[in-house]
């Protein structure tokens, strides 16, 4: 539907097509992501390794990579790895937010701000969430990131990449 702009004579897009439009662009980027590289996959990486049973330097590397702190001596690749997460959160009960973090020797639960940095996250590197009676739920399995300080010190763009497979059943 098409409104005709009473003052220049031109046809501007209705509320309909606009709709429509949004809908049409939505639908095309609903196809869920595998990967992830440079800056998503750094967040991904980041957020997920300080629940990661890594070591501490690989840790505190990727966290300084993440703020910025590209001096951090830390020379070999990292790689952050996780087997399953799940996130959830309600629009009926807008304080609920949850996520578990499986790993080969462990499970970690988020709740709160926690749990929405790492939803956030997610949908940022293409995971798409899926509505179920009041609730968005979105998952991946088998989350493997990579990432190579010398690369992103060069701060090109490169050095960090996740691979995943999406879906969040429980």
């Amino acid at each position: 539907m098409s409104i005709t702009d009473r003052e220049t004579g031109t046809m501007r897009a209705g509320p309909l097509a606009a709709l429509t439009f949004f809908l049409a662009i939505s639908d095309a980027g609903a196809a869920t992501a595998t990967s992830a590289s440079g800056s998503t996959a750094l967040a991904l990486a980041a957020v997920v390794a300080q629940y990661s049973p890594i070591a501490a330097a690989p840790k505190r590397a990727v966290a300084s990579f993440f703020k910025g702190d590209t001096i951090f001596p830390y020379g070999g690749k990292i790689s952050v790895t996780a087997d399953k997460i799940v996130c959830r959160t309600s629009n009926v009960d807008i304080t609920s937010r949850s996520c578990d973090i499986i790993f080969k020797i462990g499970k970690h639960a988020l709740k709160g701000r926690e749990a929405n940095e790492l939803f956030a996250t997610m949908l940022m590197a293409g995971i798409t969430a899926e509505g179920a009676a009041g609730s968005n739920i979105a998952g991946l399995s088998k989350l493997n990131c990579t990432l190579e300080p010398k690369v992103i010190k060069q701060k090109a763009g490169g050095g960090a990449d996740c691979s995943f497979e999406p879906g969040n059943q429980p």
